[in-house]
């Protein structure tokens, strides 16, 4: 952790941008303690909730002052806030204690995963920079709107060898996801760095977390997180954030002032809360994710199975049954999207997060139609074993002709006995 990593929020008290510490914290302290630095001095254990929209100032022409600065650099206002829209106290906590997890500068934080990657695109195609280059699979709106062009962009899709050929003069990003939704594919992060020379790379780090690794520290300038999914970890929030140094922070903030895409400050809490137990969740939930892989791995029911060489929560497998029949079989399991809760979920990514993504770029990134997606959660590894086994007895064959194709691709295929399941 770099230690002088900090922030720019003077009115508050927590962030102290350049101000030294001691020395680097463990990340299990920091997920506690960071955003919260300034609670005891303030005669506070839990930190406030700030729900104003707006904040009064007798002062106008210091307020047009400190609004003029903003519209010239981003950096936030020093003194008290000015409108919700600009900035909230809640959510600053939040985007400084996450910003101290990735190692960066900053952080911006969002309404959802999407409002942020949006901001990120408008940003770089503010300064004339509309092509993408981008690995595939990606989350599947995430795909969409780098495909459909909503935003102006135009994205080149290459494997992680091809990225510096495929550079332009016009290039604003490289964007990889890495596990990757819902393969878990991997990436070597710093190589695909090193590829994309000045051009700055985003990695969605949705489902690594900072828990398993920190893409900033292998060159990455942006770091995406859904904070709907680990971040928040129960299910009951939405939220997005990009991790990244200062001068990249203001520019979006100032996107996110003029697009209106802000966090909701008590979302910011709630994020906050949850970052405090993120390396026990993560941890946890992998460790029972790692075992029900490996079991899937050996079953004769099971086509494949992908789990990231990285570890984490999430497994993906292929059944030799209907994957339909196991979606409807599931008890325990919640049949649903998202990730990241403290409740496993399961989907078919190809019927739902994946669905708007043409079927054939879908496959060929390794989405195959028998494939399913399991994020793990805290249960007894035993209970849930018995409930998969349960819906994998009762899957049955496929009858519908959409759960064909195994030729995906994820971080690591899994062998097991009797097949020639190579790691890719």
């Amino acid at each position: 952790m770099d230690s002088t990593a900090a922030s720019t929020h003077a009115y508050d008290g927590v962030r102290t941008y350049g101000a030294p510490r001691a020395r680097a914290r463990a990340l299990a302290t920091e997920a506690v303690h960071a955003g919260r630095d300034d609670l005891a001095g303030k005669g506070l254990h839990a930190p406030p909730i700030d729900l104003s929209t707006t904040y009064p100032s007798y002062d106008s022409r210091a307020e047009a002052a400190r609004v003029d600065a903003f519209a010239a650099t981003g950096a936030e206002p020093d003194g008290p806030p000015v409108y919700g829209r600009l900035g909230n106290p809640t959510v600053a906590r939040f985007e400084t204690a996450l910003a101290r997890l990735e190692g960066a500068e900053s952080a911006v934080a969002f309404a959802s995963g999407m409002a942020a990657l949006t901001a990120v695109l408008l940003a770089r195609a503010s300064a004339g920079l509309r092509h993408v280059v981008a690995v595939r699979p990606l989350y599947g709106c995430s795909d969409h709107l780098l495909t459909a062009g909503l935003l102006g962009s135009e994205v080149t899709w290459t494997d992680p060898a091809g990225i510096a050929d495929a550079l332009r003069p016009d290039t604003g990003l490289v964007m990889v996801e890495s596990p990757a939704n819902p393969t878990l594919a991997e990436v070597d992060l710093r190589a695909v760095a090193h590829a994309c020379g000045s051009v700055p790379l985003l990695a969605d780090n949705t489902f690594a977390t900072p828990v398993l690794q920190r893409p900033v520290e292998q060159g990455a300038r942006l770091v995406l997180h859904s904070a709907t999914k680990y971040l928040g970890g129960h299910g009951d929030v939405l939220g997005g954030v990009v991790a990244c140094d200062e001068e990249f922070a203001g520019q979006l903030r100032k996107i996110r002032f003029a697009t209106g895409g802000v966090l909701h400050p008590l979302a910011g809490y709630l994020l906050l809360r949850g970052l405090a137990t993120l390396p026990v969740r993560v941890r946890a939930a992998s460790a029972t994710a790692a075992e029900l892989a490996r079991r899937l791995a050996a079953d004769p029911r099971i086509a494949r199975v992908h789990y990231p060489r990285i570890g984490g929560a999430m497994v993906a497998f292929e059944a030799d049954g209907d994957p339909h029949g196991v979606i409807a079989g599931v008890r325990l399991i919640t049949p649903a999207v998202s990730l990241g809760s403290v409740d496993t979920l399961i989907q078919h990514p190809a019927s739902i997060s994946h669905r708007i993504v043409d079927a054939a770029e879908r496959r060929g990134a390794g989405v195959s139609d028998r494939l399913l997606r399991l994020s793990v959660g805290l249960e007894d590894v035993e209970d849930l074993w018995a409930d998969l086994d349960r819906a994998l007895d009762g899957a049955g064959p496929v009858h519908d002709g959409g759960a064909e194709g195994r030729d995906g691709q994820a971080g690591e295929t899994v062998p097991r006995p009797g097949r020639n399941a190579a790691a890719v």
